[in-house]
């Protein structure tokens, strides 16, 4: 073979080796890569560590500072009381004082609800002095008035609660009194009070006989987070009160509320009854306080009321209830004279938080209008 012909084929062969490595490149590229089969609809997703939202329960009422009450209680208070304040001021306010002046002013006190021995204290003294010093200034008579009145209401009587523990026991507050003055009411309010003071409460529905008693009751507590012990219908409220204070004495709680029955203070039975729930409960716990409840509305009726209460249960503190809806502000005075126990607390209006402590200088100034 010629060195011609040797080129020539070597030349082929070597188009031939390009030819085929140019094929194996093209054929590569057209090769896709490997793709992940797993289908995309069950793609496995990274894991949320992230805590699940908490569901907390619907918001507690947040019951209205004692401060706050006393506020917004003492322009009720006024606006109710005041008509018999100025009435004795117009009376004193006179050139003259002579003996009609003074039987006026007796009928103005009787009127008002303060009772007879106190009116008589109260017009011997302001005589006395209004003889000494004149009357003829009305902003002396008014002071005259004023320091008497304050005297006489008694700013010396201890108006505190006694709802605190006693050792290993809670404080018991023992709530009686007539039909339709607000017992209930009263309790729950109370409670209001209390929680807003940061103090634990269960609360003790004694009055077994009517459901809607308890019922009512149990929905006070459940407005500001506090329990009820309850029983059945019918029951015996004395077991009813032992359980809720030794369940209170398990528990830790400050202070149980006992509400007990509405009940006639002239049905012996039920007054009874009343003093069996005291003597049940005394034997778990002594009783701190007995806290009875007296429609202001009802003038001397409530005396009534009161001085039977306070033969079978040895009442330590008033609540005067409704006594915005009343001018007889004198049933205070009379009602403490009465029985020797102050009145501790005060219901102004028909709101959760309308009651109040009782203050000897706001109800006077509330009588005089200031």
């Amino acid at each position: 073979m010629t060195s011609d012909a040797l080129l020539y084929v070597i030349l082929a062969v070597a188009l031939l080796l390009v030819a085929v490595v140019v094929s194996v490149a093209l054929v590569r590229g057209r090769v896709e890569p490997p793709t992940d089969t797993t289908p995309a609809d069950t793609t496995v997703a990274e894991p949320d560590l992230r805590p699940e939202p908490v569901v907390t329960e619907p918001g507690l009422e947040v019951p209205e500072t004692a401060q706050g009450r006393l506020v917004r209680l003492r322009a009720r208070l006024a606006r109710s009381q005041s008509t018999l304040g100025r009435g004795l001021l117009v009376v004193l306010s006179r050139d003259h004082l002579d003996e009609e002046t003074w039987e006026e002013v007796e009928e103005t006190l009787l009127a008002a609800d303060v009772g007879i021995g106190p009116t008589t204290e109260l017009v011997d003294k302001l005589r006395a002095r209004l003889r000494t010093e004149g009357a003829k200034n009305p902003a002396a008579a008014r002071s005259a008035l004023r320091e008497e009145l304050v005297a006489l209401v008694d700013p010396t009587m201890d108006r505190t609660l006694a709802v605190d523990r006693v050792g290993d026991t809670p404080g018991v507050v023992l709530v009686v009194g007539v039909n339709g003055t607000g017992k209930t009411t009263t309790v729950g309010r109370i409670a209001r009070v209390l929680v807003a003071e940061d103090k634990t409460v269960l609360l003790a529905a004694a009055d077994t006989f009517r459901a809607a008693a308890a019922d009512q009751l149990q929905t006070w507590g459940e407005r500001v987070g506090v329990d009820t012990v309850r029983g059945p219908e019918g029951g015996d409220p004395a077991s009813v009160g032992f359980e809720a204070v030794k369940r209170g004495t398990e528990e830790g709680v400050d202070t149980v509320l006992v509400d007990t029955a509405g009940r006639l203070h002239t049905k012996t039975g039920l007054m009874d009854e009343l003093g069996k729930v005291k003597r049940v409960i005394e034997k778990q716990a002594p009783v701190t306080e007995v806290l009875l409840v007296i429609d202001a509305t009802t003038g001397q009726n409530g005396l009534t009321q009161a001085r039977v209460f306070a033969e079978v249960t040895a009442v330590t503190g008033i609540v005067l209830t409704k006594l915005d809806g009343t001018a007889k502000g004198g049933i205070v005075i009379a009602v403490q004279r009465e029985l020797g126990v102050p009145v501790k607390l005060v219901g102004l209006g028909e709101g959760a938080d309308d009651l109040a402590p009782f203050e000897v200088d706001t109800f006077v100034d509330a009588l005089l209008g200031q």
